[in-house]
């Protein structure tokens, strides 16, 4: 349980991490198509996607060799997190 807590305080220790997951939480999207929809700047996007996909919150589902058209989701444990936080309000 400790690990989802750590996980969780990673997320929301972050207003962009937060609006990331948020919007993978309703389905895969592109980088650009997350930055529209969370109406904050692509590079904020890139950075906030990396930390998640290094925490394993969030999965790029198409191959790494792709520059363009790169299509991220959100991994169980991704949806997980974001159910507590929703759960206990911490938004």
């Amino acid at each position: 349980m400790t690990q989802d807590w750590d996980e969780v305080s990673f997320v929301i220790s972050s207003n962009y991490r937060v609006a990331v997951l948020q919007r993978l939480a309703e389905g895969p999207a592109t980088p650009s198509q997350v930055a529209e929809d969370a109406d904050i700047s692509i590079s904020h996007v890139s950075r906030a996607l990396g930390r998640l996909q290094e925490r394993e919150l969030v999965e790029l589902l198409v191959s790494e060799d792709r520059r363009k058209g790169r299509v991220y989701g959100i991994t169980d444990e991704g949806t997980a997190i974001w159910e507590t936080i929703e759960a206990e309000n911490l938004l």
